[in-house]
């Protein structure tokens, strides 16, 4: 269990570097730029907010699925950018995308376009690759997981 959730990926030092400069910049425009807005504003928004209409998504009120939201947006961004459990927090976070893109954008693509789907989908496709690659060297999960080497005989 702790492999799944602290498995830093790559060690490579040039590697680790992009993928330091990829975690904090996505986290740090989602946490800015979306997630702070969202929840200061929580009571503005709880009773307009979109529901989407997945199973057992569907299910929810729109202030609890704006809870959630906000949840992915704030505390899943903030564990990007620090380097905690990131692979799994790049797994909330593009679930979250994906609602967003698929459930709850309009039918246009790209920008200057209202409501469209560019921007999830971008934050969808940094999701995936920080699942890929992990967290890097220059993350708290590779001081969690260290790695044991054995001498060779």
């Amino acid at each position: 269990m702790k492999l799944f959730f602290f498995d830093c990926g790559t060690r490579d030092p040039l590697a680790s570097t992009g993928v330091l400069i990829l975690r904090a910049s996505i986290g740090l425009m989602m946490f800015c730029g979306h997630g702070l807005a969202k929840f200061q504003n929580f009571d503005k928004l709880k009773d307009a907010w979109a529901v989407p209409a997945i199973w057992p998504l569907s299910y929810m009120s729109p202030p609890v699925s704006l809870m959630a939201t906000i949840g992915a947006e704030l505390f899943a961004a903030a564990l990007i950018v620090v380097g905690i459990a990131t692979r799994p927090a790049a797994f909330v976070l593009g679930f979250a995308m994906c609602v967003a893109a698929f459930q709850v954008s309009g039918e246009k693509w790209f920008l200057p376009a209202a409501n469209a789907k560019e921007p999830a989908v971008l934050y969808l496709i940094a999701c995936f690759a920080i699942i890929i690659t992990g967290a890097g060297q220059w993350s708290m999960d590779a001081f969690v997981q260290i790695e044991k080497r054995r001498r060779r005989r």
